[in-house]
């Protein structure tokens, strides 16, 4: 919605590269898998800054995991950020909108400081802009990661644990294929940014195994390179969402390929998207305090099945050494595993069948061996998420209270809304939000301001222990209702 009578939206952008040096390294599990002392491809921190008027909003996008709690920044980086920008740039802490796209990229060490480069460099250049939104769509790099389970639970597709068996696994979730894009041009005709906005973890890694900004770096820097402009990734909903054949043991982890698409997906949607002269600016921050999770009748239950799991492993006459040899005669051998077949008709000639029952009894040792290797992989998931719920329990344990707070900011630029929250959101809730909501172009973000690790749906939480969004999770099931009743009254108010 234009507003003929608004005061001029003004725009500036700049970013600074953040990307660890080669001599930094840390040995973090989150970045077990990643190189840190070689250099994929740049880590920035991208600031955008608007005005009208008395309102002025910085919005600032980091390549990194999250701005809070896990990762190497540290948990005291908004609290720095803001307090310098309110001094020296004169933005409002709730008017700071700090959005970490969730890579697993390694930051320098003082980001918080080029940061607020970033920042003060942006406002020092705002132009006059139009304001378009719009959307693309993109489904072809992305899968939801929970499977159910034929048992009515549901288990989650990660590199730290095995994946259940075929045969027991009935369906998968939803995915969100929309990119919400926000287009802000000069006024001679000059792309100046574009804010897009996608569900999906940005962690396949790349061949070398080094430091990267991972998918949504290399489809910023398609966008970039298209249009002259600063593109900015706003994690989505996507807490539940992986990269496709993210588990491909065929070929090496490459995210420059989906990146590519997802930023020539945006170019395509961009061409159809037309910015206006007056666009109204709005920013209204809410603040929540959600009920925190009592982890121990789950951490009950997982332990039990810890031990029924354990109890179900059996002795076997196999060891490894001989069970593959003989899974392979047996998938190859059809009828005669053991021998050529003639020696078995040799043996039903002289009216006997040796090698038939050395077969019985070699199935029932590999039938064995392979429930035990399903008992194995089971154990690696619980003791997983166990740990994950232990962690929690701990955290909630020592808290002051009984809840943690937690921060929700809608913006406001022209039509283009945008809602904001510090948990790991799983697509289910970015669906439903954009459904309900009063403005066509809605789009939600994730991993914003503060991080307050996974959030997942009530009915996620059933799951409790099966899965990593409702094992590394510290809320109860009532944060979805007051978290969706507070996101409905800012999309009311903007």
């Amino acid at each position: 919605m234009t507003e003929p009578n608004a005061p001029a939206l003004l725009a500036g952008v700049a970013k600074v590269e953040i990307t660890a040096g080669l001599a930094v390294q840390t040995d973090d599990p989150l970045y077990e898998r990643v190189a840190a002392d070689t250099r994929n491809d740049p880590l920035y921190a991208k600031a955008l800054v608007l005005q009208q008027g008395d309102t002025r909003v910085a919005l600032v996008t980091v390549d990194a995991v999250a701005v809070a709690e896990i990762g190497t920044i540290d948990s005291g980086y908004l609290d720095r950020v803001r307090a310098r920008l309110a001094d020296e740039v004169g933005v409002a802490a709730e008017n700071v909108l700090v959005n970490a796209s969730h890579c697993h990229g390694v930051v320098c060490d003082d980001v918080d400081a080029k940061t607020v480069a970033a920042v003060r460099s942006a406002a020092a250049a705002l132009v006059p802009v139009k304001a378009g939104a719009g959307r693309g769509l993109e489904d072809r790099i992305m899968e939801n990661r929970r499977l159910k389970m034929r048992d009515g639970s549901e288990a989650d597709v990660r590199r730290a644990y095995a994946l259940p068996p075929d045969e027991e696994v009935e369906g998968v979730g939803p995915v969100d294929p929309e990119i919400g894009i926000l287009r802000l041009d000069t006024l001679d005709g000059e792309t100046l940014a574009v804010l897009f906005n996608f569900a999906c973890h940005p962690i396949q890694g790349v061949p070398s195994g080094g430091n990267t900004a991972d998918i949504s770096g290399f489809a910023a820097q398609v966008i970039e390179e298209h249009t002259g402009c600063t593109a900015f990734f706003l994690q989505g909903c996507g807490a539940d969402i992986n990269p496709v054949l993210y588990k491909d043991t065929d070929n090496p982890p490459d995210a420059e390929p989906l990146g590519t698409l997802l930023g020539l997906s945006t170019l395509r949607a961009l061409k159809g998207i037309k910015s206006a002269g007056e666009a109204r600016l709005a920013c209204v921050r809410r603040r929540l305090n959600l009920p925190r999770a009592d982890l121990a009748p789950a951490i009950d239950a997982l332990r039990a099945e810890q031990e029924r799991l354990l109890q179900a492993l059996q002795g076997t006459s196999l060891n490894f050494k001989e069970f593959v040899p003989l899974l392979v005669k047996h998938s190859l051998g059809g009828a005669y595993p053991a021998y050529a077949a003639h020696r078995y008709l040799h043996e039903e000639k002289m009216g006997c069948g040796h090698l038939k029952k050395l077969d019985a009894d070699n199935r029932a040792a590999l039938e064995a061996y392979i429930a035990n290797i399903h008992v194995m992989e089971a154990l690696t998931r619980v003791k997983a998420n166990l740990g994950l719920l232990e962690k929690h329990h701990r955290k909630n344990q020592a808290a002051p209270g009984p809840t943690v707070e937690a921060e929700v900011l809608g913006l406001r630029v022209g039509d283009f809304v945008l809602l904001t929250f510090p948990g790991e959101l799983p697509v289910e809730i970015g669906l439903g939000i954009k459904a309900r909501s009063p403005h066509a172009c809605t789009f939600v973000a994730g991993v914003t301001n503060g991080y307050l690790y996974y959030t997942p749906t009530v009915e996620q939480m059933e799951n409790r222990g099966g899965a990593q969004e409702d094992s590394d999770c510290l809320l109860a099931a009532e944060w979805q209702a007051l978290f969706e009743s507070e996101a409905a009254d800012v999309l009311q108010v903007l």
